[in-house]
């Protein structure tokens, strides 16, 4: 259950895994930390948002309230294409 409701997530063992890692770290529990992340993430997919939370966690951005999971990772600005262009994330 997140925020009160039965919740099914879809994720890989590893994304998990760092859930875990992450969730004792910050000395919570797994279901505390998913919950944290759900209330700040928008419109996303709570995967997607769970998944990019993941990724900041391990480039050093722990917190869920930080900053709005749209502000992460790059979301909507450019990237580098395969042979050096750029196109849009």
């Amino acid at each position: 259950m997140i925020a009160g409701h039965r919740t099914s997530v879809s994720l890989e063992a590893e994304f998990w895994s760092a859930l875990q890692e992450i969730a004792r770290e910050r000395e919570q529990s797994v279901q505390a930390l998913i919950g944290a992340i759900d209330s700040e993430r928008g419109e996303r997919n709570l995967s997607s948002a769970l998944r990019i939370f993941v990724l900041n966690a391990f480039r050093g951005a722990h917190e869920p309230s930080e900053r709005p999971l749209s502000d992460r990772a790059g979301i909507g600005q450019g990237v580098q294409e395969p042979g050096g262009g750029m196109g849009e994330a």
